[in-house]
């Protein structure tokens, strides 16, 4: 007697697809909306500050100089977006970043599966965000209130995110390496820099000549020129020096700032 034999379709488990990974645009969006909602509180405040900050920059400073006619304006004018960039990045980064790390954020963001970059980028594109209504509010100021005539150039974007970018990963970079108390004391220090001893909104043969040759190659004086030249461009040239300047800081910053923010705390 034949026994018959009945074979089992064998069982094929199916292939795992693994999860599919978010583009970098799509991180960086998250990230940014994750930012946004952390600090949805305190946004409308820096917002608001951030026009203070440009009104006070071209009204204050008129009041110190007085006669206002001819370059005095155009130096005040086009100088009022360089300063709310520059703070924005070696005033607001710090202290953000510093808050993060009491409160714990930060390291809880570092155990993410994301590019050390997209951070950099993500929070840059936020604090532009919030500087954009204070930049455009003090140029048009600027321009009624002292009379004068703006000539755009087609590289003042690009010039004004280089900046904006510099100034950022020079902030971050602090916040990370050193403790939150002292970054914070940093960057109060960069205030009293940027506006008072920095040839930004007022030429740099104003200065002595040690700090004539100081500024030829700290990063300010190249972000002045490059937005003056940019937003001024039949009055102010840019020399090719501070684009070299500039992007040789801008290299060295974002690089330090990823390695900072890569770091083990």
């Amino acid at each position: 007697m034949k026994e018959s034999l009945t074979l089992a379709a064998p069982t094929v488990t199916p292939p795992v697809t693994p999860p599919r990974t978010a583009n970098a645009w799509t991180q960086v969006g998250l990230l940014m909306r994750w930012q946004l909602l952390r600090a949805a509180q305190a946004v409308p405040l820096l917002v608001v500050v951030q026009l203070l900050l440009a009104v006070a920059t071209v009204i204050g400073y008129g009041f110190l100089v007085g006669d206002t006619a001819g370059p005095a304006g155009l130096y005040l004018t086009t100088g009022a977006p360089t300063i709310s960039l520059v703070m924005i990045g070696l005033v607001m980064t710090p202290q953000w970043v510093a808050q993060s790390r009491t409160e714990g954020s930060l390291d809880w963001m570092r155990t993410l599966p994301v590019a050390r970059p997209l951070f950099l980028i993500a929070d840059l594109a936020v604090w532009t965000m919030i500087a954009l209504p204070g930049l455009v509010v003090g140029l048009l100021l600027g321009a009624a209130r002292f009379d004068v005539t703006l000539s755009l150039r087609w590289w003042i974007v690009p010039g004004a995110l280089l900046v904006s970018l510099t100034a950022a990963s020079i902030g971050y970079g602090i916040a990370n390496l050193f403790a939150p108390p002292v970054a914070q004391i940093l960057s109060q220090v960069f205030v009293f820099v940027v506006m008072l001893f920095s040839p930004i909104s007022f030429p740099a043969q104003r200065l002595p000549q040690w700090a004539q040759t100081l500024h030829h190659w700290l990063p300010f004086e190249p972000m002045a020129q490059i937005v003056r030249g940019g937003l001024a461009g039949d009055v102010f040239s840019v020399p090719v020096r501070a684009w070299l300047v500039l992007a040789a800081w801008c290299v060295i910053s974002v690089g330090g700032a990823v390695w900072a923010l890569g770091r083990r705390p």
